[in-house]
Formats: structure tokens, sequence, C-alpha cells
């Protein structure tokens, strides 16, 4: 068996990702290595931008032939991949919901626990668009840097509170303890495509490493529900920064049920829907309609 060489950036979140990846396959008996591959930058981007840069400098590594396979969040990556390469397995779905941390300063008997006019950290025109529907007095201000930086702002009162992925904070092991955590329930408050999901790409042409991937990190089930998530969002343009929340969910009968929240722009008003069927077929169409998209 070949060593497997795995891309990876060099953010606390991806080399967690990276790390993960390299155990799994190393309990399956594969040699791993990790190639880190620098970002220069990004890291001072807002994380949508520094992700997408990621992404390029992984898939470029991958049809130089320097690295194997690459981890990437799946949220995060384009809804058509480059010529040449693949997504071959999508790994366990972590929670996919966001938590809401609040100074103990800013808390207030309000909606989520903020008090009037809380100012909220995050670059993210889906969840501006979100809070907004429910807290109209709620205002914003843009922030770069991984998520422990988001976190040291936060508590010397930057902002009064900071929405985060839940499986970033667990993933990341991080202390907060200090803040209120405000737990959001997806089917309300809609997380984006693909949230809480590792995406494992190669090069198209590599069936050896493909293979492994659907042998060793690929989750049908979850591949399922995002394949979902992710051609609403195609429908949609493919653009990451658009204030689209898209949830997808199977019961035990293997039917589908998917939640999605959708503006024209972060400022305007969000159309919800809710829609269930028995099989995959037409269903992301059919949110898209149910948006009036």
């Amino acid at each position: 068996m070949k060593k497997i060489r795995t891309g990876t950036t060099s953010t606390p979140l991806t080399l967690w990702q990276a790390q993960l990846t390299k155990e799994t396959l190393e309990k399956q008996g594969f040699e791993t290595e990790l190639v880190v591959i620098d970002v220069k930058n990004g890291l001072d981007s807002d994380e949508i931008e520094a992700s997408l840069q990621s992404a390029e400098l992984l898939g470029a590594a991958l049809l130089r032939g320097d690295v194997d396979m690459a981890v990437h969040s799946m949220k995060y990556l384009p809804t058509t991949q480059t010529e040449g390469l693949v997504i071959a397995g999508v790994g366990h779905r972590a929670n996919p919901a966001e938590v809401l941390l609040v100074r103990p300063e800013s808390v207030d008997n309000q909606l989520f626990k903020m008090k009037l006019g809380a100012v909220i950290g995050t670059s993210f025109a889906r969840q501006k668009a979100q809070l907004l529907s429910y807290r109209p007095d709620l205002r914003f201000i843009g922030i770069r840097g991984e998520l422990p930086k988001q976190l040291e702002k936060l508590r010397k009162g930057e902002f009064d509170a900071l929405l985060a992925a839940a499986a970033d904070l667990a993933r990341l092991q991080l202390d907060v303890d200090s803040l209120i955590v405000v737990n959001l329930n997806v089917r309300e408050f809609v997380p984006a495509p693909g949230q809480g999901v590792l995406a494992y790409l190669c090069c198209t042409d590599d069936v050896e490493t493909r293979s492994i991937i659907k042998q060793c990190l690929h989750e049908p089930d979850v591949s399922a529900v995002t394949n979902v998530e992710r051609r609403v969002l195609k429908i949609l343009g493919g653009d990451p920064h658009l204030p689209l929340g898209a949830y997808c969910e199977r019961d035990a009968n293997g039917n589908y049920h998917v939640w999605a929240a959708f503006a024209d722009a972060w400022d305007l008003p969000v159309r919800r829907t809710r829609l269930s069927q028995s099989t995959h077929l037409g269903l992301a169409e059919r949110v898209v309609a149910g948006l009036g998209a």
C-alpha cells in the first residue's frame, strides 16, 4: 500500500481536520504523511475568503502531484470542482448547529439573551439575515481571523456576541466558560450547506486514492443529505457568500426533510421553506421554488 500524502493548511482547525483523517487512515493500516501548505495572508481574511484560498491552494497541490488527497470543510468548497479534481468522499457529520456566545455584560431578558441594540461579530450574510429576522434591533461588525482570535476580541469587548459553529468549538476544545452560550436549533437558525462535514478531494484519475477514500473515510448517508443542500446552493449560483441556509436530514424510514432560509441580501427579508419527500430526486429544485428564488 502506498503512503498517502494528505494536504492541509496551517490553521488550527484545518490541522485538526487533517490529523483526524491521518489517524483514521492509520488505524486501518495505511502509512500517511501530512503536507502543510502555506496560506500566506489568508489568516487575516474573512473566514469564507480564507477558506476559498485554502481550497484553491490545495487543489493546485493535488494537480501538481504534491499530495494524494486533501481534506477541507465542505461548507466552503465550490459546488463545481476544478477540472481534474473530484470530491471522492465525505466524512461523519459533526453537530451542524451554531451557537451564540454572549458576553455576560451584554446579557438581557430578550430573545437570544442579548440586550437591545447588541453588536454581533460576524462577516456572514447568512447569519446577519437570519438574526435580523428575529431581532431587527441588532447591529453587526465584520470580523477576521481564526475562531480563537475572534473569541479573544469578544472577551475584550469589541462586540457583544459572536456566532460560531458548534463543531468548530468542539474540535478546537475552546474554553467558553466565561461566556453565555445560546444553542441555536438548526431547523430555526439554518446552517450553511454542508456545515459540520469534512470533504476529501483527490485527482479524478487517481483510482487508487479514490478507492481508499471510499472504503475508509466515506459516509454514504452523510453524502445523501449534503448533496441536497449543495444542490440548492448550486441552483442559486453556488456563491458561499449568499445569505442562504440549507439543512437536510433523513428519518429512520429514509425520508428526506429539508429546512431552508434565503434572502436576496443580508438586510432584506428572509424567506423560509420546509419540505419532505421520500426521494432526493427534484428535492433541491422544490426547495428553491419554495424560497421564491
